[in-house]
């Protein structure tokens, strides 16, 4: 199980956004997060991930508190992928640090292998989150949690994104935790809604 116990979050000088917040997901489950815009929906998500530290209380998989070191049996796929890679490093790399890249995977993700040598900012923001999503799925996260995943693709690579995130979660029996201002797909693919505000 994925917990937050008890979690307070706040950004230097600002008032929390959370106080004594707690939240449970279970495997197989689908949580969509709902709030309002600027309420800190991507503040959970990295919360949820360990990119940031609660002032108090804990994220814990299992009983255990997240690896400081290692993968992380909790995997995040950011809004904004530029922000999440190395600008230094060719993506075959960039995939490389979470392991051996399934050829079916990419396929379905519509990566291209001549995608493979090129750096980040060579890339569109939409081609680029495709390889976050398979840096996330190749780690075999125990939870996935997705922010936005999809906001920067055209609609049929929408489709084709979210077919390819249910069926590698199922597969895994692992839980996710999704944010999306989209009702419609939060209605088809959340098995459980939590309201924020």
């Amino acid at each position: 199980m994925l917990e937050v116990r008890g979690v307070t979050f706040a950004y230097p000088g600002c008032a929390p956004l959370y106080r004594d917040f707690n939240l449970a997901v279970e495997p197989g489950e689908r949580v969509a997060l709902v709030a309002r815009s600027g309420f800190g929906k991507t503040t959970l998500c990295r919360l949820l991930a360990g990119y940031e530290l609660p002032q108090k209380g804990s994220v814990l998989v299992d009983g255990a508190p997240l690896p400081r070191r290692g993968v992380c049996p909790v995997q995040l796929v950011s809004q904004h992928p530029e922000r999440t890679v190395d600008p230094r490093m060719r993506m075959r790399n960039v995939l490389a640090e979470a392991g051996e890249a399934p050829t079916e995977l990419l396929c379905t993700l519509g990566i291209q292998s001549h995608w493979m040598s090129r750096y980040p900012h060579e890339l569109s923001g939409g081609e680029l989150q495709r390889f976050c999503i398979a840096r996330a799925l190749i780690a075999r996260p125990r939870y996935l949690v997705a922010d936005e995943v999809s906001t920067m693709l055209d609609a049929v690579t929408q489709a084709r994104i979210w077919r390819v995130l249910l069926e590698e979660v199922a597969r895994a029996n692992a839980g996710l935790v999704f944010v999306s201002h989209s009702p419609a797909l939060t209605e088809r693919i959340a098995t459980r809604v939590v309201r924020l505000d």
